[in-house]
Order: C-alpha cells, then structure tokens, then sequence
C-alpha cells in the first residue's frame, strides 16, 4: 500500500525504512528538507509540504503522524483541509488517549477516520519491528493492516487473514490473538492504543528503576573497604566485612542475560552500555519524562488502583533532575535548628 509519513525522527525515519523493505510505498515530510532528501535517496518519495504530501497519495489516503505530541494538533489543523472523507489518519507518537479521544469525534464530523497508535520499539524497530498498540474502529485499522503487519516484528499478517485483511474485508482480525503473537493488536476505540502504550511506559519507568537501583547498590558493595568517618552525623556500617566486594557489573548484567528469569530487552541494554564504560562518565544521571509515566499516574488515582511501585519511578526522576534540591535544604535548615547538625560537605 502507499502511506504518507509527517516526522522523520529516530522512529519515523526507521518505520519508513521498514515499510519500504516490506515492498510499501511511502511519501515522506519532515520539516527538515535534508532528512527528506535522505530518505528519498533509499527509495521514499519525498514531500516538499504537507499539501504534496496528500496530493500524491491515493485516496482513501493513509497518513501517519510521528511528532512529539506537543505539536499533533497543529499537524492536523493544517492536514484537515486537504483531506478528503474515508481518509484515515494515524498519529504514533506518545499523545494522551485523552486527545485522541477528542480528535476521533472532531475529524468524524468531516468523515476522517482516526487511529491512535502506542509505537514501542525505539531504534532498534528497524530490524526487529515495532510493537504496536492500536485504537480506532475496525475498518480503518483493516485498511492499514498491511502496513500495521509490516511495521511489527512478525512482519506479517495471520496466514489465515493475510488475503482477507490486505483488500480492507477483515475489520477485527487486528484484534486476534494471532496477530498480538505477531507484535500489533488492534486494543479497542479511539484512545485505546495510546492508553495501553501509557501503561506500557508506567511500567517501564518502574522495571528501569529496578535495574538501576540494584545496580547501584551493587556498585556500592565495596563500603567495607573505605575508612568510614567516625562522628556524630555519620550512621557507622555495623559489620564492614559483609561489603568487601568489588564487582563487575558488566560481567554480571552479562550473565543476567543468559537465563536469568530477569533478562529482558532493557537488561541488553544495559549491559552493553556498561560493557562499554562500566562508571557510565558519559551520563550526569539527569532522567526526563515525556509525560507517559505521570498520566499512568493519573489514570491510576482517578480509577483508585494502587501503583506504588510506578509512582515511586516517577518521583526518582524527578528527583534526578534536581527538583528535591530545596526539599533537602529544607531537612538540613531543621537538623541545624532542633540539633546544631551542621550539614556535611558532600
């Protein structure tokens, strides 16, 4: 099929590298004419502007959006004129469901369909596929089932839906089984996609947390063998022999890997960003958050379901990036008035 690609970043450019692989036609803009000339030069048709962009695609047209969610809106503000009614359009960044919920009735009125689409996979989707959350009404996702298989890591659709789902007469085999086991699952109506990939990213906040927080009191296992001060502001270590350990944590999130019932994609990752500098001097240890893990938050606490683990996640990034700073002048400006603890040089 031939889809219209909006945003060429580090996913964008890799989906339509995919989609180009898998024999899809793509038209591509970006506001950046160099990063459009690249990927035309590998077989994309390139877009000067939105307007060419939808001129050249067939109708009903498929356009996918792939910007920061900040700026979708005026991305549709300016496609929603030179769309037609049966078009559909695809946003595969990180919007709140909320906004989508909202966009599907907006564009309804004009007779374009909406799908929302939770795209997990970051750069390394170009080889091993994308996973993809998607939400929408079923016949606009069998129109982009082929694409959707394509994008995924299966690279197909259900052998049994193949030819049912490429000419658009198989709503709802997207939200089978069997196309989940191939990496892409149609989740429910608008908003679906995106509140699933929310959840998804909740979680991954708190797995990324884990690691990081028991990698870290393994880098600390060596206590023992400092000379700990000795005063009133500093708890002693009770027995300094229990942390005699200098440890390879290289070598250990490398064997993590290897059977380990705590191996994952992230855990790859990780070992091999410490097999490549093991103290991490490249990284200050500032954590941003593009909003997923706070609307997790958010859903958790309006519905009352306990997210303990996800919230504290969140929190430590925040923490990160020096938001606990005047908190914790706040704690030293007590100890000095109820004690006379002077604060300690770090």
């Amino acid at each position: 099929m031939r889809i219209g690609m909006i945003g060429l970043g580090r996913m964008g450019a890799n989906m339509v590298r995919r989609l180009l692989k898998g024999g899809h036609e793509c038209v591509a803009y970006d506001r950046k004419p160099a990063t459009v000339a690249a990927l035309a030069a590998e077989g994309a048709h390139g877009a000067n502007s939105l307007a060419e962009l939808v001129r050249v695609l067939p109708p009903p047209r498929a356009v996918w959006i792939m910007v920061p969610a900040a700026i979708v809106d005026p991305v549709i503000g300016e496609l929603r004129p030179l769309l037609t009614k049966g078009d559909v359009l695809i946003d595969g960044g990180n919007s709140n469901y909320r906004d989508d919920i909202r966009r599907a009735d907006e564009l309804k009125a004009a007779g374009i369909r909406y799908l929302d689409v939770g795209t997990s996979g970051g750069v390394l989707g170009l080889e091993q596929g994308f996973c993809l959350m998607i939400g929408g009404e079923p016949d606009a996702v069998a129109l982009l089932e082929p694409a959707l298989a394509t994008l995924a890591p299966g690279g197909r659709m259900p052998a049994a839906a193949r030819g049912e789902a490429a000419s658009g007469a198989a709503p709802g085999r997207a939200a089978s089984a069997a196309a989940a086991a191939l990496g892409y699952l149609h989740c429910g109506p608008p908003g679906a996609g995106h509140f699933v990939k929310m959840i998804h990213n909740g979680i991954e906040y708190g797995l990324m947390a884990a690691y990081a927080e028991g990698l870290n009191v393994l880098a600390h296992a060596d206590a023992g063998l400092s000379a700990a001060a000795a005063d009133a502001e500093t708890a002693p270590l009770a027995n300094p022999r229990f942390f005699q350990y200098r440890l390879d944590l290289a070598a250990i999130t490398e064997v993590w890997r290897h059977g380990s019932i705590i191996s994952s994609r992230l855990l790859d990752l990780t070992a091999e960003a410490l097999a490549r500098d093991e103290k991490l001097t490249a990284f200050g240890g500032r954590v941003s958050d593009s909003g997923e893990g706070r609307w997790t938050l958010e859903a958790a606490i309006e519905t009352g379901v306990p997210a303990p683990v996800l919230s504290a996640a969140l929190y430590s990034r925040f923490e990160s990036r020096g938001q606990a700073e005047f908190a914790n002048k706040v704690l030293s400006a007590m100890r000095l008035a109820f004690g006379g603890h002077a604060e300690k040089s770090a």
